[in-house]
């Protein structure tokens, strides 16, 4: 039998981009999933199609409620930690809420996770912040984290508590460096951004920083395949703590994201203005290329070349959104 079939799950987040996704993968294999999460961020419409089913159970609730995390880990096999702040640039100006919501939140689930015995972890970490302006290209997971964003460093200190309690009370635990992911239902990040600006004015575009940011991205599909791949290893791992950069092996400059999204949108003569500086804004990680050697060894292999998925992704926000 399959390491995630026919199991009880838990999934923090679970109505937001991509913990609804990994949703979906977990019903398909037959799980009892319960999701909780507090719609500051995600939409209830992303499930909303699970909730006839006998199987599946959703909880309005802030993880940081110590009473709900407790009600919610009882009986669970394994936990997929996806709550948290989405936005970098919003932790820059409340540096609180990300501590609060992401560390002092994933500490109070793995208490619960602690009392009740359940003994599975994987958490939803960040390898476009995690390594701060790193000095290696691609970047392994072996190299020093130095956030500089608040955000970024919250999802450190996040990993530092699982790996000990991993440690100390002999959970598994595996920290997910994604990379930047999009795809349907990300309602965040540059692409989302360009998409919104250019319904407005159709003319002209504002881009952050000098265009020449440049980083990984990985389609969401291909983000909930890597998942599922990693999870199945870890639960069968001796390992009781791992970690795993998860990204695709290219990079791409935003300006060249911008001029795929205007072909994509059939615009012509669309004026590029830049606000000026390496960074699109502060804490803003202006080169990311994390190595996905450990990945590969998985074998996962990303479906979606880059284009193709810029494309499928703005064709679902005018489908979603409308367009003109």
């Amino acid at each position: 039998m399959l390491p995630l079939k026919n199991k009880r799950i838990l999934v923090t987040g679970g109505c937001g981009f991509i913990g609804s996704h990994l949703v979906d993968r977990l019903i398909e294999l037959d799980n009892e999933v319960t999701v909780v999460d507090d719609l500051s961020a995600g939409k209830l419409e992303f499930i909303e199609k699970h909730m006839t089913n006998k199987d599946f159970k959703f909880i309005k609730g802030d993880i940081r409620d110590t009473t709900i995390m407790q009600e919610t880990c009882k009986e669970k096999d394994s936990v997929f930690h996806f709550a948290a702040n989405p936005d970098v640039r919003l932790s820059v100006n409340e540096p609180y809420f990300d501590f609060e919501s992401n560390v002092l939140g994933t500490f109070h689930l793995l208490e619960a996770m602690r009392k009740n015995d359940v003994r599975t972890l994987i958490f939803a970490s960040s390898g476009g912040t995690i390594y701060g302006d790193a000095e290696v290209y691609p970047t392994p997971e072996s190299h020093i984290l130095m956030p500089i964003s608040t955000y970024g460093a919250s999802k450190a200190s996040c990993e530092m508590f699982i790996s000990a309690y991993s440690e100390c009370y002999d959970l598994k635990g595996v920290s997910l460096r994604y990379a930047n992911i999009y795809g349907p239902r990300s309602l965040h990040g540059v692409m989302h951004d360009f998409f919104w600006k250019l319904r407005e004015n159709p003319k002209e575009l504002e881009i952050l920083g000098d265009g020449k940011q440049n980083k990984s991205y990985m389609y969401i599909s291909d983000c909930i395949m890597a998942t599922m791949k990693i999870t199945e290893y870890i639960i069968k791992s001796e390992n009781n703590y791992d970690v795993f950069n998860v990204g695709v092996s290219d990079q791409i400059e935003v300006r060249k994201i911008a001029e795929i999204i205007i072909d994509e949108l059939q615009l012509d003569n669309v004026k590029f203005s830049y606000t000026g500086g390496a960074k699109g804004w502060v804490g803003d990680v202006h080169k990311m290329l994390l190595d996905t050697a450990k990945l590969e060894n998985l074998d996962v292999k990303p479906k979606v070349v880059l284009e193709q998925g810029i494309r499928m992704y703005i064709r679902w926000l005018k489908d979603r959104f409308g367009w003109q």
